[in-house]
Formats: structure tokens, C-alpha cells, sequence
């Protein structure tokens, strides 16, 4: 039975509705942690990466999350540039890695023209294959605590990757919303937690350990089923010696079947 579980969300309540109304769907109380915040690099990604649009030439552009969307475009309407980059990103061949991030450039009026079956780094690599891309040249706005393996991947099948960092990430300042977890997890009531990217997990430590010592966050931790939304996701909990079972379907949706999974067996 899942009814009264409780299950922590390493994003906000804003980011978190889909989590939340499928918990809520399943008589199960959700727990959005605002993990990690957007630390943008200003103004200037606007022109960097139109600058990069017209020098470099892409065939593609491939958006990897639906943060960077929505960064590079709200910021390219407060310079007076949306129309342009618009205009810019439709000259090029649109990937977009999930349904959030299509839907993202979609309200943007991009037309999405591929999008892979796997949600993920190793998808878009399955998906340029399957294209037959060898010698094209392909842009990827994203953030600055992405790791290389998109690029050494795509570089491997024999295709130009340019990376614009659009923004960093640092550890949510504000913890506040964190109080009810804290008094929760210390207790050992939660039930599960599900981790949506790496970057999340390195703040969560981060955020966590000014409560705890090291051992015995990894005592607590391991008292709750743990899924991680993908295989990055994963390793980076592994690199803290956290047990982990990783989401078939790399979605928000995804990760809650199978924690509710986890949780029925």
C-alpha cells in the first residue's frame, strides 16, 4: 500500500506539479525540495550565443533541458532580442531532449523536429546516429555544471559539437523549505526520494550535511528507497556511497513508477 508514504522531490513545488499530482493521485504526500538554483551568467548569453549561431553555422541545435530554454529566451526578451534569437534557432535543425524541454521551446513558437526515445545524453547520441549527422555541426545551450560526455559522445560519431554555458548552479540558499524534511528524515518517515539530476545530489549533500554527520546521513538515507531520474543522476549518488535504482523511463513520471515500484515490493 502506498497510501500515507511519504515521498521527498529534489525540485521545487513550482517545477515539481507533475510529481505532485501523480503523489497525490496515489494517496501519497509529496515533499518538493528545492535543491539547486539558476545562477545565469547575465545578459551577455544572448549575444554569445547569437554570435556563436552566425560564426559557427550550426546544422542543429539541441536543447538539453527546459531551463535553458526558458533562460536564454525570457533573457533574450528583457534585451529587446527574442525575434531574433527566434528567428536564429528556427534556421537550425530544433533537438530537444524530453517532452518538458519540447513543450518549453514549442511556447517559444521553435518548431521541435527530432526528439529521442531516451530522455538523455545517451538518447540524443542513439538519435544522431540514427540521422546519419557525421560532419555536421551542432550547438548545445546549457549549464555550466553539465559534464563533457554529450560532447566527447557526439564527437566520437564524427560530429562538430559547440557548448554555450548559459548559466551555473549553486545550492538553493534559502533551506526554510527544508524544515518539515529535516524534522521527517531525522525521524525516519520518508519513505522514499527521488533525485533528478547530479547536480541535485551534490547540493542535497551539501545542504543536508550542515545537520548531519556524514555516516549518519548515509545511515538515514538508506532507510528510504532512492531512485535517481537517470544513469548520471545515479553515479553521482554512487560517488557518495548512496544505493540507488535508476528510473527505465528518465522523466519525472518515470522515477514515481519506480519508486512506487520499489516502495510495493
Amino acid at each position: 500500500m502506498l497510501e500515507g508514504k511519504i515521498i521527498a522531490i529534489t525540485r521545487s513545488k513550482e517545477d515539481s506539479s507533475e510529481f505532485i499530482e501523480m503523489a497525490t493521485k496515489n494517496n501519497v504526500r509529496p515533499l518538493p525540495l528545492p535543491t539547486i538554483e539558476l545562477v545565469s551568467k547575465g545578459e551577455k548569453i544572448v549575444d554569445e550565443f547569437l554570435d556563436s549561431l552566425k560564426q559557427y553555422d550550426p546544422d542543429y541545435s539541441v536543447f538539453m533541458s527546459s531551463k535553458a530554454v526558458r533562460l536564454l529566451f525570457d533573457t533574450a526578451r528583457q534585451v529587446s532580442k527574442f525575434e531574433k534569437l527566434q528567428l536564429a534557432v528556427a534556421n537550425t535543425i530544433v533537438i530537444a531532449v524530453g517532452p518538458k524541454t519540447k513543450d518549453a521551446l514549442e511556447k517559444e513558437g521553435i518548431k521541435v523536429a527530432h526528439m529521442p526515445n531516451t530522455f538523455s545524453s545517451v538518447g540524443v547520441g542513439e538519435l544522431f546516429t540514427k540521422l546519419h549527422a557525421v560532419g555536421k555541426k551542432i550547438i548545445v545551450p546549457r549549464s555550466g555544471a553539465s559534464t563533457p560526455f554529450l560532447k566527447e559522445l557526439l564527437n566520437k560519431i564524427g560530429i562538430d559539437v559547440k557548448e554555450i554555458l548559459l548559466y551555473d548552479v549553486c545550492a538553493f540558499r534559502d533551506t526554510t523549505q527544508w524544515n518539515e524534511f529535516r524534522e521527517l528524515f531525522a525521524q525516519n518517515k520518508i519513505d522514499g526520494i527521488v533525485f533528478t539530476s547530479a547536480s541535485s545530489v551534490r547540493a542535497f549533500f551539501e545542504i543536508m550535511s550542515k545537520d548531519h554527520e556524514k555516516n549518519s546521513l548515509l545511515e538515514n538515507l538508506q532507510k528510504s528507497s532512492i531512485v535517481a531520474i537517470g544513469p548520471f543522476t545515479a553515479d553521482e549518488l554512487k560517488n557518495f556511497n548512496v544505493k540507488n535504482t535508476v528510473a527505465e523511463v528518465h522523466t519525472v513520471l518515470g522515477s514515481f513508477d519506480k519508486i512506487k515500484e520499489t516502495l510495493l515490493q
